[in-house]
């Protein structure tokens, strides 16, 4: 599900709006030293965040206000447009990837082909699980990691003070951690906690989180999406779920 958080496969954004750096060769230990001890705000981390998907909401096909995926989506999300204090904002993208993905400034993205063989309460087991991600801030030190590589990457000096030079290169530093985000299995069982929590406390069937892993597990199965394969076994996280359920009485 993590892919369910998330890889975007297939998905670019443009590093074109990069400042291209001002050295050649390779940098000094010194100031890859540097750019490798900045330390970026959270505030920078959600703005570089932000933009990011608002350039790949520009590149692919969401689904407009009256579509029916958009009308499912919002009904499913009614109660839900803050969580844990987070403001998000929800769209669908009309894709057949199975996927979804939440970041750090509270966007979540759906994707249609996830929908399509989903209930509406494993869709908000799934989304509860990337929002785990953005509340347990696995999205926001990914992200920072992200930015740090990029200013490396890009030989960016501190002629305007690293923070400034760093969120220069942000869409490209996004679109490298969004494009290739992974979680370990300690944070992948996190967001799975913070979902069935998510489920409970609203009065969910916290079962939901166990079919929407066995779906998955099912596709995974039999050529279904890559990014199944390098997470936590499905089946092993939905029995995971059930054996917690009937611990708490919600299920035999």
């Amino acid at each position: 599900m993590n892919r369910f958080s998330i890889i975007l496969s297939g998905l670019l954004i443009t590093t074109s709006t990069l400042t291209q750096a001002q050295t050649t060769g390779s940098l000094p230990q010194a100031l890859l030293e540097l750019i490798g001890s900045v330390t970026l705000s959270d505030a920078q981390v959600v703005e570089a965040s932000k933009q990011a998907v608002q350039q790949m909401d520009a590149q692919n096909p969401v689904a407009g206000p009256s579509d029916p995926y958009t009308v499912r989506l919002n009904k499913i999300v009614a109660r839900h447009h803050t969580i844990s204090g987070i403001p998000v904002n929800y769209k669908v993208y009309l894709t057949k990837d199975v996927n979804a993905f939440a970041t750090a400034d509270g966007s979540v993205r759906v994707f249609k082909g996830l929908m399509d063989i989903m209930t509406d309460q494993e869709v908000l087991a799934v989304m509860g699980h990337e929002m785990g991600h953005v509340v347990n801030k696995d999205s926001r030190d990914g992200m920072k990691a992200a930015l740090r590589r990029s200013a490396v990457r890009d030989g960016l000096a501190s002629r305007s003070g690293a923070v400034g030079q760093v969120a220069r290169s942000q869409f490209g530093a996004a679109a490298d951690y969004l494009l290739g985000a992974k979680f370990s299995r300690q944070q992948e069982t996190e967001a799975d906690d913070f979902s069935y929590q998510f489920l409970k406390k609203n009065g969910y069937n916290v079962l939901s989180l166990a079919t929407s892993f066995e779906k998955l597990a099912k596709l995974g199965g039999s050529g279904g999406p890559e990014f199944i394969s390098d997470h936590p076994d499905s089946a092993k996280r939905a029995k995971r779920v059930r054996d917690r359920a009937r611990q708490d009485g919600l299920a035999r």
